[in-house]
């Protein structure tokens, strides 16, 4: 498997957040990075399915910035479909929302009009799980990956934020979390 190291359409548009982001970028972009890998890792892609998997990626967990907070999936759609209908994609509002809405889904997703949205939730879950959840990811790719693109902070700054989310909120404390 060959590692995408430099995504010239994600710099482009996680580049708009950097100031958003702000400390946190290195960790965020590299958790974007390690997961566009492993979902192209579980699924060979068109270029179609490509761009689709690092536009969803990008802004999949946008809302943690955006409103300071680990309840993020609303917030984190309204930017994504704002930059497709941006950039004329309209046609693919629906499903890369169903990728950013179900990507802490803990079954599957199955509807067959939208594959890539078990794909995606898969990438991403592989990476959450620090590699412990693979989905027939090999350990060959998940240490490439991990060793080009480093933690840098990324769970560590999610669990001080889960942390003080769970001292506000006892009583719903993975408000992302999807049955």
């Amino acid at each position: 498997m060959i590692i995408e190291e430099k995504i010239p359409l994600l710099e482009a548009i996680l580049a708009e957040w950097k100031g958003i982001i702000g400390h946190e970028y290195n960790g965020y972009r590299n958790h974007v990075y390690r997961m566009i890998n492993f979902c192209f890792c579980l699924k060979p892609c068109s270029d179609e399915e490509k761009e689709k998997i690092i536009i969803a990626a990008a802004f999949h967990d946008i809302g943690i910035w955006i409103e300071d907070t680990i309840d993020y999936i609303p917030s984190s759609i309204p930017p994504a479909v704002e930059y497709l209908k941006k950039n004329n994609l309209e046609s693919w509002v629906n499903e890369i929302s169903l990728m950013i809405s179900e990507h802490h889904k803990i079954r599957e997703y199955a509807h067959e009009k939208y594959p890539l949205v078990e794909i995606f939730r898969k990438g991403d879950l592989v990476d959450f799980s620090l590699g412990l959840v693979k989905f027939g990811v090999p350990g060959s790719c998940l240490e490439r990956v991990k060793e080009k693109f480093p933690n840098s902070g990324f769970h560590e700054n999610l669990v001080k934020r889960a942390v003080k989310w769970f001292l506000r909120h006892p009583l719903n404390p993975v408000p992302m979390m999807k049955w």
